[in-house]
């Protein structure tokens, strides 16, 4: 085909270099408003072009740049490492070269949920709940259905039996070059009335070997609403930087005012009832306590 000419020089290229950084994604004049795509992959022979050069044996470094998450899951698992850049501005290669050379360790956040294919569309991490939730040890995958099995429901549970139930990356994911690790949550308001605050606690700590910074993130999710609440819902961020092998207290306030929401009159109020609330590195953080509002 047309590109192969292009895809040749391009591997003679990197087989003269020590790793690959290969930048891909979508031109800007096809981002924004009036712009819709109906696959979200990466367009073009791209997809192509990154399985060649992987067959050069060098590392290869994705840069994705886009306006909206995009659907790499399957092309991404042919790089070493992936960074999304977005359509960055005029100190974005600067920004590149610092996390590239080691200068500086990643530390953004995703602020969208990133789909494995745009048939998982719309997914998004404070959805409702819905009422046969995946139970993930029950999960049973496309593959994993034996051959001349009887016709089953497989649960009927919402899930897609080639996808999973899982996106690509969560709302709040990032890697770093680091490994922070929480631990000790705890509530020290467990019981408060409305009109009052909440606090959590939890320690921080970098495990890994290089100094980084970590967006902690808190979620709350109300049990029982007048009506249905989101399964997780972001309430506080704080960004911390940590020296290798230390740790820090993280505090979070928020108050009763922070969970309101408007009921089936339109009137916004914060009911009383049992909330659970997390604290992580991401959305699907497993670290959660509750507490309780009179």
């Amino acid at each position: 085909t047309k590109h192969h000419k292009g895809f040749r020089k391009a591997v003679d290229i990197a087989k003269q270099a020590d790793a690959v950084v290969l930048c891909l994604g979508e031109e800007a004049i096809i981002t924004g408003e009036a712009h819709c795509r109906a696959h979200i992959d990466l367009p073009g022979a791209q997809n192509e072009l990154v399985k060649t050069i992987a067959q050069t044996g060098k590392p290869v470094i994705m840069v994705i740049l886009a306006g909206r998450p995009l659907a790499i899951g399957a092309i991404s698992e042919y790089a070493d490492a992936v960074l999304y850049a977005w359509h960055f501005g005029s100190m974005g290669g600067a920004a590149l070269a610092d996390l590239l050379l080691g200068d500086e360790s990643p530390s953004g956040k995703l602020p969208v949920t990133f789909p494995k294919s745009s048939g998982q569309i719309p997914f998004y991490y404070n959805r409702k709940n819905c009422g046969r939730p995946v139970v993930p040890d029950e999960w049973v995958g496309m593959d994993d259905i034996p051959v001349k099995a009887p016709q089953t429901s497989l649960g009927n549970t919402s899930h897609y039996i080639d996808l999973g139930y899982e996106p690509l990356y969560p709302f709040g994911f990032g890697l770093s070059y680091t490994t922070f690790e929480y631990s000790d949550l705890s509530i020290k308001t467990p019981v408060v009335n409305i009109g009052e605050n909440i606090i959590a606690t939890v320690n921080l700590k970098n495990a890994g070997e290089y100094t980084a910074e970590e967006v902690a993130q808190l979620y709350v999710r109300d049990l029982v609403g007048d009506v249905t609440r989101p399964i997780k819902e972001l309430k506080g961020f704080k960004r911390l930087r940590l020296k290798p092998g230390e740790t820090k207290p993280i505090k979070f306030e928020i108050n009763t005012a922070d969970l309101a929401f408007h009921n089936q009159q339109m009137n916004l109020v914060t009911e009383p009832g049992e909330f659970h609330l997390w604290i992580g590195g991401n959305s699907e953080t497993k670290l959660r306590t509750s507490f309780l509002i009179n």
